[in-house]
């Protein structure tokens, strides 16, 4: 609900931030009563499971909130829907990729060990940090970088900026548009024979010569009054 209200302008996204971090804690109250109604054998485990999602909140509220530099959340918000608003299909590649197939790459790390999760995920995530340190210069003080990392201008553009990916993106849309006209072209042209009369009696006969000198018309109306004899 918040996060519709702030995307139609009724609220703006300083507003709705505290509000989703308060609707959050809330959540987390209503476990804990959910969890003291667990019989006894299981009363310790639920009071901690829903103890740490309390606390996992309020420490999310206390290192992404009080202090407006670290609120770092609406900043991204405000990028990522920059992003979105020029290139639609943003929306659903973001969502996709972090809901979706990040988790199940992170979990299927995991489940190899926490080798293979330490040695893939720590070069992604020192790559990452790099990166934004870059970004951070680059906007504040491309004085202190070399001359090469001022812009990102020496990579291919595919790889910096999302304008390539919206051209693929068009030419799929424009392919599987004119493949759905296609099909309701052929639709229309099956629905307007069919009209005609000769979709339902075709398949009658084995041997095309024996359409020949046949009333269409005359059998579409003894069906009519077949239909309308039967009728309850």
């Amino acid at each position: 609900m918040v996060n519709g209200t702030t995307g139609i302008g009724v609220i703006s996204i300083e507003r709705a931030y505290p509000l989703s971090l308060g609707a959050n804690i809330g959540t987390t109250t209503t476990a804990i009563l959910a969890a003291m109604a667990a019989p006894g054998n299981t009363l310790a485990n639920a009071l901690q499971i829903a103890l740490i999602h309390f606390v996992f909140n309020v420490s999310g509220i206390i290192l992404w909130y009080p202090i407006p530099f670290t609120r770092i959340p609406i900043r991204l918000a405000k990028a990522l829907g920059n992003i979105t608003a020029q290139y639609r299909w943003f929306a659903g590649v973001y969502i996709i990729s972090c809901f979706f197939l990040l988790p199940l790459f992170v979990f299927g790390l995991s489940m190899a060990g926490w080798k293979v999760l330490v040695g893939v995920g720590v070069p992604i995530v020192a790559l990452l940090i790099i990166i934004i340190i870059v970004n951070v210069l680059q906007a504040r003080l491309p004085s202190c970088l070399p001359t090469v990392l001022r812009s990102w201008d020496f990579l291919p553009l595919w790889a910096h900026s999302l304008e390539p990916w919206d051209r693929v993106v068009a030419v799929v849309a424009t392919k599987c548009c004119c493949c759905c006209k296609g099909c309701q072209t052929g639709q229309e042209e099956e629905e307007e024979e069919e009209k005609k009369g000769g979709g339902h009696f075709l398949e009658m006969y084995d041997n095309p010569a024996m359409m020949n000198g046949v009333d269409w018309e005359k059998k579409r109306e003894d069906k009519e009054d077949v239909l309308k004899a039967t009728q309850l």
